[in-house]
Parts: C-alpha cells; sequence; structure tokens
C-alpha cells in the first residue's frame, strides 16, 4: 500500500485489500466536483499525467520560469527512483520558497551563479544555516534538472560556497548529565537515557517503541533523513529500560492534563524539558539535541570508527566527524604522549655496552 502524501483533492479508498485513488476538487465542501477515477499507482508517471488531466491542465509541464522548475521537482517526487524521505522533502519545499520569492518570474535558463550567490550570502548574513540549506535545496533540484528530464543546460550553484559551520549544538557537561541521571524522573527521564545512548534526534525519539527492538538494537527509518541505524541498546540504558513498565506504544507518553497517555509531539517535549531547565540553572545552556553529540562522542572514545558510529547513530561521515572533532584532536593529542613518554623510557633503561642500564 502506498505512504507517500497526496497531493489535495485526492481521496484514497481501500475495498479488498486494494487500493483505489479519485480526485474530487473541493471535497467535503458545498462546492465539491465530480469525481474522477486516477490510475492506481500514485508513484507513476501515468498517474501524475492523469491528475494534471483530471485539474484542468494540459499540454507539458511548464518549466520555463524558477517557479515553474520548482513545481515540476516537487511533483516529481513520488516518481524518483530513490525515494525522498517525508523529513527531506519538507525540508526542499522550506528552504526552496526564499528561490520562488526572490525569482519565480525570472526565466529559469537566466539564473546564474552570480544570483544564487548574492541571494545566499543575504541571507546568511542573519541565518548561515538557513542559507546553506537554501543552497543545498537548490543544488538538488538543480541535479535533478539536469539529470535525464533534461530540463537545465546548465548549474546556476556552481561555484557558491557555503557559510563556515558554526559550533552547532554543545554536549551536555558531565555536571550536566549527572544532575539529569539524579533527578530527571518520569516521560523526561526516559527521554534523557534514550537520547544520551542512542544519538536519535527528538523526533525520532518520541516514536521509538518496543516494535523498535530487533536482536538488542533499536533499529528504526529516521523520520528526517529516512537512513535506517541499528543503535545498540548498550548496559546503561538497557538496565534503565528494565524499570520501565512494559506496554504497547512509545516509551514517552503524556502524563499531564487532557492529553495524558497520549504520546509527545516534538513541540510537546520540548516545553517539558524547558520548564525542568528553567528550574535549574545547573541545565542552563543545554539543550535536548545536544545529546546527540554525547552519544557520539561516548562511542568515539570507545574506540569505535566514524562509519561504525555512523550507522549505529545515523549520521553521515561529515557530522560525526564535526562531533568528534574535539575529542579527536584530544586522542591524537593523548596518543602523541604516550609516543614521547615510551621513547623517553626506552632511552633511559637502553642498555650500556657493559651490559648495565642507566
Amino acid at each position: 500500500m502506498t505512504s507517500i502524501d497526496l497531493p489535495k483533492y485526492v481521496h484514497k479508498v481501500v475495498s479488498g485489500g486494494r487500493e483505489y485513488f479519485y480526485y474530487i476538487p473541493f471535497r467535503n465542501t458545498p462546492h465539491q466536483g465530480k469525481s474522477i477515477k486516477l490510475p492506481s499507482d500514485p508513484r507513476s508517471p501515468e498517474f501524475w499525467q492523469a491528475l494534471r488531466q483530471a485539474q484542468g491542465v494540459t499540454g507539458p509541464v511548464p518549466v520555463d520560469t524558477i517557479g515553474a522548475l520548482i513545481d515540476a521537482f516537487e511533483e516529481s517526487w513520488p516518481t524518483l527512483q530513490r525515494q525522498l524521505s517525508k523529513g527531506t522533502q519538507d525540508q526542499y519545499r522550506r528552504y526552496l520558497k526564499p528561490a520562488r520569492k526572490a525569482w519565480g518570474q525570472l526565466p529559469a535558463q537566466s539564473l546564474r551563479p552570480k544570483h544564487v550567490d548574492a541571494l545566499i550570502r543575504k541571507i546568511g548574513a542573519e541565518t548561515p544555516g538557513a542559507a546553506n540549506n537554501v543552497l543545498d535545496a537548490l543544488r538538488a533540484m538543480v541535479k535533478w534538472a539536469n539529470g535525464p528530464v533534461d530540463l537545465l543546460a546548465h548549474d546556476p550553484t556552481q561555484g557558491v560556497r557555503h557559510f563556515a559551520k558554526g559550533k552547532g549544538h554543545e554536549p551536555w557537561t558531565d555536571e550536566q548529565l549527572a544532575f539529569a541521571e539524579q533527578n530527571f524522573t518520569g516521560a523526561l527521564r526516559r527521554f534523557f537515557f534514550l537520547a544520551r545512548y542512542t544519538g536519535q534526534r527528538v523526533s525520532d525519539i518520541v516514536r521509538l517503541s518496543p516494535n523498535h527492538i530487533e536482536d538488542d538494537c533499536f533499529h528504526l527509518t529516521q523520520k528526517k533523513s529516512g537512513a535506517q541505524p541499528w543503535c545498540p541498546i548498550f548496559p546503561e540504558l538497557q538496565a534503565e529500560m528494565a524499570r520501565w513498565e512494559r506496554r504497547p506504544g512509545p516509551f514517552l507518553l503524556q502524563e499531564e492534563g487532557k492529553s495524558a497517555g497520549r504520546p509527545f509531539t516534538t513541540n510537546q517535549l520540548w516545553k517539558v524539558f524547558d520548564r525542568e531547565r528553567a528550574k535549574h540553572p545547573i541545565l542552563e545552556g543545554a539543550v535536548m539535541h545536544g545529546l546527540r553529540a554525547n552519544a557520539t562522542i561516548r562511542l568515539r572514545r570507545a574506540g569505535y570508527s566514524h562509519g561504525q558510529i555512523g550507522d549505529m547513530v545515523g549520521m553521515s561521515l561529515e557530522i560525526v566527524e564535526h562531533y568528534c572533532r574535539h575529542e579527536d584532536k584530544k586522542v591524537s593529542a593523548q596518543h602523541v604522549l604516550k609516543e614521547e613518554r615510551e621513547k623517553r623510557q626506552s632511552e633511559i633503561v637502553k642498555p650500556l655496552e657493559n651490559g648495565k642500564r642507566k
């Protein structure tokens, strides 16, 4: 069965174990139109061609402007051989908006690197991270448009550079980790242990359940990236989980108000954490995402390679290296110091010609 997001006014009906799709303009409104049956596979080009015809759009998809090119790129996602995760789709939609606003009516073939560079610099003057995301979204679209669809004949992002990455989310200090372990209770405590020992994002931790456990690991599909890490359930986390009530559904459930017993959203869990952080000065500066850095650094200290950490946490090598950069420098310095000590020790005990030692 399909799991993709359907366009507006497309309605799915399941009957006899099969899926059927209909385009019903203004469905469930006083202006509801006639139901038009669509092909059964929403990932096929035929489905989208039939949908465009049902919408009254005829002829080839217009891609002569940047706005139309963005539309065509977004409409292509269900038909891509390598599917984009929902998180990636949301990311691209969000960060293509500045491009649409700036050049929506500009002929696509007229867009040049100087235009892209000017936009990226303008956005980056205030939010470098957002500027980098805009550039990444544009590059993804340009790569697609320059591919077999043959909608562009040049690369308007060529030579445009990212802004230097900032420090990123800082890992929690040893004091903050110890305080949380000793004082957090309920769902917040469960989140702390899951985040500290799996390194997953908040959006994935609120979804974690016993159903994600396989061969003493958490195996899940990350909401943002679509990565599928295998997170070992380390003894510290296993011991903590042994105290949890066994029940179906997510490990984290809300504990107060009308929503008690319901799963958390990312924002709801942030509110719980924010209230707790406000009570304790020792937690100043700590953010939930920082525990992702703690998990990565912990694995590096245990001697795992960047590739192994990436597999366990679901990170690119670049991000693993980013989180471990200080730890790797420390390890390198300690290794040099160890070699220097061993060298000096060897010189001290070097035998003399008479067989005695210095």
